[in-house]
């Protein structure tokens, strides 16, 4: 991709309609390990890149921000053959979803947005000690991860898998040892300073009623990383938006609730038109 190197995992049916999911920061698509098997055997193209700067892809040439990250999905799906997508994205990988959909509105097809930042992290760059403090809460993320991220055996020690991610998910001792361990191994890679920076640097607000598609907003009521009044604002000012949002969870609800998740995004990416699918719903009912 432009001269750099780009990971890219990719499942299902070559001519499956195609989903893409965009993982948030300090991660990398092992963020979704528990949702693109289950997206692709319901038929979709299923596509999931390591952004720049992140997993086991390069940083790019240019500076990191969210909209050379939007410039980045939109330049990959063209790489790969994808005329127009759902999005599917969690935190930073949200801000740079609805940046597409906002930019290249034809692209995307349908956004749902997981835990997406760019509300809250944006008043609190304006206020120099919430800034602050959301530099140290992810600091303090980040360096715990990183520690844990450098063997195997420490992410299936409980305590140890509690102190790295207790902030991100409510019950870090609920995910197994191996899956907590691909997502923590992903902490430590060279985009993170930057992708903190550029997630405070892009308003995004006042673009949101941009969004011309079906927009899913899927929340944890315990997030601490973005407060669930975001998904408020999400709601409210996308157009054609509901929301979603489960009590006893964190930041990851894709993975700290896979199987509530996977109905729920397959019930919605399989709506007809005037058809707006929740959880009440028996699509979207989970096995």
């Amino acid at each position: 991709m432009r001269g750099r190197w780009a990971n890219v995992v990719e499942l299902g049916p070559p001519d499956g309609a195609p989903v893409v999911f965009v993982h948030g920061l300090g991660g990398r698509w092992a963020n979704w390990l528990e949702n693109l098997p289950a997206c692709a055997a319901a038929g979709h193209r299923t596509i999931a890149p390591d952004l720049p700067g992140f997993g086991a892809s390069e940083l790019p040439e240019q500076p990191i921000s969210i909209p050379a990250y939007g410039r980045w999905l939109e330049a990959l799906c063209d790489e790969l053959g994808v005329a127009d997508a759902a999005l599917v994205g969690n935190s930073m990988g949200g801000f740079v979803a609805a940046e597409l959909a906002i930019r290249a509105p034809a692209r995307v097809e349908r956004l749902v947005l997981v835990s997406a930042a760019g509300i809250t992290v944006e008043r609190r760059w304006g206020d120099r000690l919430l800034s602050l403090a959301y530099r140290a809460e992810s600091a303090t993320t980040y360096v715990a991860g990183a520690a844990v991220a450098r063997a195997a055996w420490l992410a299936r020690r409980p305590r140890l898998r509690r102190a790295a991610m207790s902030f991100v998910v409510a019950h870090p001792q609920r995910l197994a040892p191996d899956l907590a361990y691909e997502q923590i191994r992903g902490i430590g890679t060279p985009g993170f300073a930057a992708g903190l920076e550029a997630l405070s640097t892009h308003p995004i607000r006042d673009r949101l009623p941009e969004i011309a598609c079906p927009t899913l907003v899927v929340w944890g009521a315990g997030d601490h990383i973005v407060p669930v009044r975001d998904a408020d604002v999400f709601e409210e000012l996308i157009p054609d938006a509901r929301k979603v949002v489960w009590e006893d969870t964190g930041h990851l609800p894709m993975l700290e609730r896979p199987e509530r998740f996977n109905a729920l995004l397959g019930a919605f990416l399989s709506e007809g038109p005037g058809e707006a699918v929740d959880e009440t719903s028996s699509a979207a009912a989970s096995p």
